[in-house]
């Protein structure tokens, strides 16, 4: 899809709302130079302040990042598209768009925590990290683009 150019990547989960823009923040942290990235869900709920939070915690501004219906890349071309939802209980969303690669990346979905502040905030940042480290794995799988550089450490 794309030769000799940025990569284009789609995170994909129903809210658009944690999940998926914290694997937007963290793939443009880690490798912008390499990857255009963007996320969408199919009910977008808006950016969750919690998720706001904990990625500014590590060092990661996704404060202006915009929670994107699906429909709006539709027709558009995709090196990959990440589905990143989690338990049985949910339904993964699927593109129909023009896709080179598919992956699943399941992980719980921290806006259903329950508990104090702390708890809620635990979840956050465990899946926070678990999302980061998920996305480093990606980079190491991933040969680097022809002059994008080898993987930036974050």
């Amino acid at each position: 899809m794309t030769k000799g150019s940025k990569k284009r990547v789609l995170f994909l989960c129903t809210g658009n709302s944690c999940r998926s823009q914290m694997a937007e923040g963290w793939l443009r942290n880690l490798a912008g130079d390499r990857y255009e990235v963007f996320s969408a869900g199919t009910r977008p709920q808006g950016l969750n302040p919690l998720a706001v939070r904990v990625m500014a915690e590590a060092g990661v501004d996704i404060s202006g990042h915009t929670s994107d219906p699906v429909e709006k890349y539709l027709g558009q071309d995709f090196d990959l598209v990440v589905t990143v939802c989690g338990g049985a209980k949910e339904s993964c969303p699927v593109f129909v768009g023009r896709v080179k690669d598919r992956q699943h990346w399941p992980f719980d979905d921290p806006a259903g925590a329950m508990g104090t502040q702390e708890q809620i905030l635990a979840v956050f940042r465990r899946v926070r990290d678990e999302i980061r480290a998920r996305v480093e794995a990606f980079l190491n799988e991933t040969p680097a683009c022809p002059g994008g550089g080898g993987r930036r450490e974050g």
